[in-house]
């Protein structure tokens, strides 16, 4: 794969009008070390919390057999010889699609009675050859998954979703038989001629958001769409903390100025710094939104200038918590979220002079480090946001 791919993937989520959990489930998982991607969405019957639990169990039977590099064929084994019947209409209690990426740039795909996944080159749907494969055995005989593999290219999507995207509307005066698959790719290939970088998280909410309106606003099923968005990356730098030896101010701030994306300065000792090797003027507001943290302030050349550690350490929280239930606020460490989320590649400069305030003992015992809350944050982003984590400490 071309080494300058981003590899944008979100799914996002609305549950059934009468619960408070998804039967849908959705998992990714980052294999570092192999440079592997592995994706999945399972669809539990029904919904609610039965749904949900068995969509947890097949979602993460595939996730665990696909990153032990288990074959398509074993995989759907296992998962159907898991899985329970429906006695009444002899269907299994989960579908699922997986969606693994190698380090090679390769797509597999292995989908089993989930809608028909979408596969667009740029503005174009691409129709690779899918392949069946036929079950054996007393328990699954004659069911059928589906498979493909294909090389992507620069700004090709991959849109995957759960048949509460293509029934939603199902029995209503416009769309008696549902929304269904063809109208679903309209719908995407008008969005995207609309907007031609719209990014996976925009495009998959504009989905759930029409399938929610084709359900007046109740939905009858789970709804889940994933995105997955090959794209040039879009690159954040997070400066914090002078460095150690004060010799090496003007390479750590040629650092930052030299870098080709968004900028963020944490701590004010650091913006003093930086300001003074750029020969700039630092301009203060004075709206506290956040009671907990000091206002930001902007530089030339900055985008974001806000306090240190306590900022990163309700970074760390906010991401942790967040998912896309959750309504961001307005104060400094939100804004940074925000910056994080927009983009791909996240590259660290950390300082490491340790601030004397920050060793007052009345201090709150969770204020950590800067080291260590920076690797936390990475952490976070690795394992939950799948984003690109650099650190380079001075």
């Amino acid at each position: 794969m071309d080494e300058k791919f981003f590899i944008e993937v979100t799914c996002q989520q609305k549950n059934h009008a009468d619960e408070r959990v998804c039967g849908d489930v959705f998992i990714s998982r980052r294999v570092k070390e192999e440079g592997r991607i592995i994706i999945v969405l399972s669809d539990g019957m029904g919904h609610g919390i039965k749904a949900n639990i068995l969509g947890t169990l097949t979602a993460t039977l595939a996730v665990n057999f696909t990153q032990e590099h288990k074959s398509v064929q074993k995989i759907t084994e296992i998962i159907m010889a898991t899985l329970p019947l429906d006695s009444v209409k002899n269907l299994n209690y989960s579908t699922f699609t997986i969606i693994e990426i190698d380090v090679e740039g390769e797509v597999r795909i292995l989908e089993y009675e989930n809608p028909k996944t979408l596969i667009l080159n740029g503005p174009r749907i691409h129709e690779p050859e899918w392949n069946c494969l036929v079950l054996e055995g007393e328990k699954h005989s004659g069911r059928e998954v589906l498979t493909t593999t294909f090389k992507p290219q620069k700004e090709d999507r991959i849109i995957f979703c759960s048949d509460g995207v293509t029934q939603s509307g199902l029995g209503s005066e416009k769309l008696l038989m549902g929304w269904g698959l063809d109208n679903l790719q309209k719908f995407v290939l008008e969005s995207i001629k609309e907007e031609h970088d719209i990014s996976a998280v925009k495009l998959a909410g504009k989905v759930i958001n029409k399938a929610n309106l084709n359900d007046n606003f109740h939905p009858n099923d789970d709804i889940s769409c994933g995105v997955i968005y090959f794209r040039k990356p879009r690159k954040l730098m997070i400066c914090t903390g002078p460095p150690m030896n004060p010799e090496n101010d003007p390479m750590f701030t040629d650092l930052l100025k030299e870098f080709d994306g968004k900028k963020i300065i944490c701590g004010a000792t650091t913006g003093d710094m930086i300001a003074r090797e750029w020969r700039e003027e630092i301009h203060d507001t004075n709206v506290m939104i956040d009671p907990d943290l000091p206002p930001v302030s902007y530089m030339q050349g900055i985008d974001l200038i806000t306090e240190g550690i306590l900022t990163l350490s309700k970074v760390s929280e906010l991401l942790k918590k967040y998912n896309q239930n959750y309504k961001l606020g307005k104060g400094p460490a939100d804004e940074i979220v925000r910056f994080i989320l927009d983009c791909d590649e996240i590259h660290f400069l950390v300082g490491t002079n340790i601030n004397t305030a920050h060793q007052d003992p009345t201090l709150p015992i969770e204020l950590e480090l800067r080291r260590t809350v920076v690797n936390r944050i990475a952490r976070t982003l690795e394992e939950k946001f799948l984003k690109e984590v650099t650190m380079k400490f001075f």
